[in-house]
Parts: C-alpha cells; sequence; structure tokens
C-alpha cells in the first residue's frame, strides 16, 4: 500500500513538471501568434499592449483550461483500471 502511495506522488511530481511545461509552451505559442498577428495587421495599439490584452484574455481561454486535463485523463485511466481489476 506505502508503494502505491509512492507511486502516486511521483507520477503526480511528473505530471506537474509536464503539466508546467505544457502550460510555458502554449503561451509561448499564444505570444508568438499575438506578435505576428500584430505584425501583420493594421493594430493602431503598441505591440507591447496587443500581446499583453491577448495574453490576458488566454488566461481564461478554454484551451489555458484544457491543459488541465494532464491530471484529470491518467487519473481517470488509473481509477477505472483499478475498479476493473478489482471489481470484474
Amino acid at each position: 500500500m506505502i508503494a502505491f502511495f509512492k507511486l502516486a506522488l511521483f507520477g503526480y511530481i511528473a505530471l506537474t513538471v509536464i503539466y508546467w511545461l505544457l502550460a510555458i509552451y502554449f503561451r509561448s505559442l499564444e505570444r508568438e501568434r499575438l506578435e505576428k498577428e500584430y505584425d501583420h495587421g493594421q493594430i493602431e495599439e503598441t505591440r507591447d499592449g496587443h500581446v499583453a490584452q491577448g495574453l490576458a484574455a488566454y488566461e481564461n481561454s478554454l484551451r489555458r483550461r484544457l491543459i488541465w486535463l494532464v491530471f484529470v485523463i491518467p487519473t481517470a485511466v488509473v481509477i477505472a483500471l483499478v475498479w476493473i481489476l478489482n471489481f470484474s
């Protein structure tokens, strides 16, 4: 039982690292998209203002929240496997 909790702890530490790496990567992609949009468009505000406003909108977007599936999907799979293997 202790071994399972150690495995779960290290698993969630690994998932946390993956989550932060994905969050940083997707945020950098969004920043790059906003910078290219500014460079190609006729946007009246400053470049930094446009990027800051776009990143603020990104923080509340569905795409940002979907990164939490990094924790949800593996947890659901493990729970399903434990349920199936123990109760079938």
